[in-house]
């Protein structure tokens, strides 16, 4: 409801979110009445956005905040409310005329391949004609990937990030098998990504939060949302919580709200991470950043049993230059530590919990 999204804002500015960085709030999927107007157009739900959207939109941007709405390529929403085929130009002509400054647009119910990319393709192009800065996230490759290898070239072309795999849940098999996906594919998808175009693993902190809100859902272990932050910030993801800040523990708020970690994940070199090495459970990482540096992360796949130790040679990193002839290594996460200064040929060790990661910055 519109309530739900105005004290949505009011929070992100009172409790220090937007300052953070947090700047958009996003409806998703169900915010529409089940038909178009007399003209064609999508209109809100009369009972929950009375208002209607461009109100709501008046009222975030009036908070320092951007509007973020949702639709779909096909001719029905995946909760079957009515998508953008065949009104492409109107719908982001109406996105527009609301103040509307990201659209989601997802891939249910869309035909064959060759209508979804035409679809992605002329939706980018409507909204570039608007003349309006709308963010265009897309789940373009998604829908691609069960039948042919997406061209990516030609996604980051159109798309501002896009979505590669399932959606993420609130549970430790689901932050895993983004991981082990995004390090089988990463020849593929690493390099594209950049300034104006991001992978996106899904909604980040998802899990952080949600143990609190749904009941009897174990959710993840104070470790394993670590291990989300520290490896959403290494692979340059868009940071999007699915939460309610009303509802959150001091714990996850400092966890997201942690400058040093969103300054690795917001870095304007803009690349993404990648794995470098595993070695039995343990997995290690590294990112390139601005200024020579690297944010590095140890990840301890192990679920059972207590924290283990890892070493590696710092030769591994960055092809040897990271820390040649010296570098200074700071720890971010689980906790802020100085490790000091090492030289090239020296190896580091460091002690790292069951389902849990190390961020280190080089």
């Amino acid at each position: 409801s519109e309530r739900l999204f105005t004290e949505m804002a009011d929070v992100m500015v009172a409790e220090g979110w937007r300052d953070a960085g947090y700047e958009f709030v996003c409806i998703d999927d169900c915010w529409m009445a089940p038909t178009r107007d007399e003209r064609g157009r999508l209109r809100a739900d009369p009972k929950r956005f009375p208002s209607g959207i461009r109100k709501l939109a008046d009222y975030i941007h009036s908070k320092g905040l951007k509007l973020g709405i949702y639709s779909d390529v096909g001719n029905k929403t995946c909760a079957g409310f009515p998508g953008s085929y065949n009104h492409y130009e109107l719908d982001a002509q109406t996105f527009a005329s609301w103040g509307v400054d990201l659209l989601k647009f997802d891939g249910c119910n869309s035909g064959t391949l060759e209508l979804l990319a035409e679809g992605y393709r002329n939706m980018s192009l409507a909204l570039n004609k608007t003349g309006r800065s709308i963010v265009y996230s897309c789940e373009w490759p998604f829908y691609l990937r069960p039948v042919k290898q997406p061209n990516y070239t030609e996604i980051k072309q159109y798309c501002n990030h896009w979505r590669n795999f399932y959606d993420v849940y609130d549970s430790w098999s689901s932050i895993k098998s983004i991981l082990d996906w995004t390090a089988l594919h990463q020849d593929s998808i690493v390099k594209i990504a950049g300034p104006g175009g991001w992978n996106d693993p899904d909604m980040a902190s998802v899990s952080v939060l949600l143990p609190q809100l749904v009941i009897g859902n174990f959710g993840l272990s104070w470790d394993q949302a670590v291990t989300q932050m520290a490896m959403w910030a290494v692979m340059a993801a868009p940071l999007f919580m699915s939460n309610d800040l009303r509802h959150i523990s001091p714990e996850a708020k400092w966890l997201l709200q942690n400058k040093e970690v969103i300054a690795i994940n917001q870095d304007p070199l803009g690349k993404q991470g990648y794995r470098i090495t595993k070695d039995k459970n343990f997995e290690l990482w590294e990112r390139p950043l601005s200024g020579r540096a690297y944010a590095v992360a140890v990840l301890n796949q192990q679920e059972i049993g207590g924290p283990r130790n890892f070493t590696f040679s710092l030769t591994f990193l960055g092809n040897g230059l990271a820390c040649n002839p010296a570098c200074s290594i700071q720890q971010v996460l689980p906790a802020s530590k100085d490790h000091g200064v090492y030289s090239w040929l020296s190896s580091l060790s460091l002690e790292v919990n069951p389902t849990g990661t190390v961020l280190l910055k080089v």
